[in-house]
C-alpha cells in the first residue's frame, strides 16, 4: 500500500511543478480554507463573486509564491496559506468598493465543502446541515465585533495556539482563551436567537390558551 504524503513532501514536489502535488495540497485543506474564505468576505463581497473563485485566486497565489515559503511545520504553512488568502479577500474588497457595483445577485456554493469547514468550530447541537443553516451561521458572525471574528477563525480554522494568537492581538494567552470563550459564547446566542420560527408552535400555544 503507498503511502500518503506528507505536507512537506506535497510542498517539495510542488516546487518542482508537479500539478496533482498542488493540488493534493490544496484540497487537504480545502474544506477549511473554504469556509475561512467564505466567513472573511461578509455579505457585500459574497454577492459579487463565490468564494470558490476566491479558493482558486489562493490556489494561483500558492503556485506563484510557494518557492518563497520556508516550511517549517504543517501548522506554519496551513497559518501562511490561510493569511494568503485573507490578504487576496481584502484585495478583493477594496477593489469592490471602488467599484461600487450592484450586490443584487446571489450566488452559489459548495454545501458539502463549507459544512465541513463550519464544524469545526461548532458544537454537535449547533452543525450546519444545510444552506438555510450556512446563512444563519454567516449572518451571525457578520455580527460579532472584530477581535471576535479573529480569535474564531484563527483558533479553529488556521489551527494557531493561543500563544501565537497572542502574539498577534498583543494579548496574553490567559487573555485569547478567555476572549475566545466569550466569542463563541457569543456566537452562540446569535445563532439560537436567529432560529427558524416555527408556526406549528403558535398553533399548540393558541391551543393551549384558548378558551372552552
Amino acid at each position: 500500500m503507498s503511502r500518503i504524503p506528507d505536507t512537506a513532501d506535497l510542498i517539495s514536489q510542488t516546487r518542482s511543478g508537479d500539478e496533482r502535488a498542488c493540488e493534493a495540497l490544496l484540497v487537504r485543506y480545502l474544506p477549511e480554507l473554504h469556509a475561512f474564505i467564505r466567513l472573511r468576505m461578509g455579505p457585500r463581497l459574497l454577492a459579487r463573486e463565490t468564494s470558490e473563485d476566491l479558493v482558486q485566486s489562493v490556489c494561483r497565489e500558492v503556485l506563484d509564491d510557494l518557492g518563497e515559503f520556508q516550511y517549517e511545520h504543517e501548522r506554519g504553512f496551513k497559518s501562511w496559506l490561510f493569511i494568503q488568502a485573507l490578504r487576496k479577500v481584502q484585495d478583493r474588497a477594496k477593489y469592490h468598493s471602488r467599484q461600487k457595483r450592484d450586490v443584487g445577485r446571489e450566488v452559489a456554493i459548495d454545501e458539502a465543502q463549507l459544512l465541513s469547514g463550519y464544524a469545526s468550530f461548532l458544537t454537535p447541537s449547533r452543525v450546519v446541515s444545510q444552506r438555510e443553516d450556512i446563512e444563519r451561521l454567516e449572518r451571525a458572525f457578520d455580527k460579532l465585533p472584530e477581535d471576535y471574528r479573529d480569535v474564531i477563525t484563527w483558533s479553529k480554522l488556521l489551527g494557531l495556539t493561543h500563544a501565537e494568537i497572542g502574539e498577534r492581538m498583543g494579548r496574553t494567552e490567559t487573555a485569547v482563551r478567555a476572549l475566545l470563550y466569550r466569542a463563541l459564547v457569543r456566537l452562540g446566542f446569535l445563532l439560537d436567537a436567529d432560529q427558524p420560527h416555527d408556526a406549528s408552535d403558535d398553533r399548540a400555544s393558541d391551543t393551549d390558551t384558548a378558551g372552552p
